[in-house]
């Protein structure tokens, strides 16, 4: 009969011959450091909320003064005021690109260092509530919604999770322009091992899925902008979202058929 073999003893930790003075003026270290980057996020914040928004705003509020003084503008031949007008035109874009960008930054921050308050969340509720929201987008469309009867039971910060189903459900919303009808399905189900699985899924334009990994970067998008708007910060920010709950997300897709986003969160 063969003797069984004990598993190797673990090696030794990093922090295995600290004593706890040591470990304590460790953790007291770490407690500083993690203070200093939470101070920095905050100065940066602030940054981005109003020193960085001023030059836009001068950029966004000349920009259509000096279309009047081209219009009027004496001795300017037609060909020469038109490329100055189009000109005009795109650095207007671009600014206001750059401060939809900005909004994207500033919203992964406040997921980054929002105060995390896990509780029982009617998920149902949520939802009908996002889709009342999203509603003035969808009017004029023929946008048909799957939603389930039941819904797991679920627990997590619901401010946060409002943030994720509005992403989601926005993006299935616009991904699905074009379509007649634009089908949605939403649902949810818990398996055996107690994690739960939330999908979101639409018959919209898609993507090469060889790219699908590219979506959760900051600023990445996989269609012109001229097609559909947005800053590429509404999957980056779904992660962001499902890491703080301890979860995960993947994606689904391929051109032409459609996307489908799942979130898995672990047991409760």
């Amino acid at each position: 009969m063969s003797v069984p073999v004990p598993p190797p003893a673990p090696e030794p930790g990093p922090y295995a011959g600290l004593d706890a003075p040591e470990l304590r003026a460790l953790l007291a270290g770490r407690d500083a450091a993690l203070a200093d980057q939470q101070a920095a996020l905050q100065a940066w914040t602030h940054a981005v909320s109003h020193d960085l928004r001023a030059p836009l705003r001068h950029i966004t509020s000349f920009g259509p003064l000096v279309r009047e003084l081209l219009q009027d503008a004496p001795g300017l031949d037609a060909t020469a005021r038109a490329e100055a007008l189009d000109y005009l035109a795109t650095m207007d874009q671009s600014a206001r690109r750059m401060g939809r960008m900005l909004d994207g930054l500033l919203q992964l921050a406040r997921i980054a260092r929002a105060p995390f308050m896990p509780q029982a969340v009617d998920l149902g509720a949520l939802v009908h509530e996002v889709r009342a929201a999203l509603a003035p987008r969808c009017a004029g469309r023929a946008v048909h919604w799957q939603v389930p009867d039941a819904w797991p039971a679920l627990h997590g910060d619901t401010e946060l999770l409002r943030t994720l189903l509005t992403e989601l459900l926005g993006n299935a919303v616009k991904f699905t322009r074009g379509r007649e009808p634009a089908q949605i399905r939403v649902d949810a189900e818990r398996g055996a091992d107690g994690r739960c699985a939330l999908r979101v899924q639409d018959n919209g334009t898609g993507f090469d899925p060889a790219r699908a990994q590219a979506l959760f970067g900051i600023f990445q998008r996989l269609h012109r902008e001229s097609e559909f708007d947005g800053a590429g910060c509404g999957l980056a920010a779904v992660r962001a979202i499902a890491q703080r709950h301890g979860g995960t997300v993947s994606v689904q897709a391929a051109p032409g058929a459609g996307c489908t986003v799942s979130v898995c969160w672990p047991g409760s």
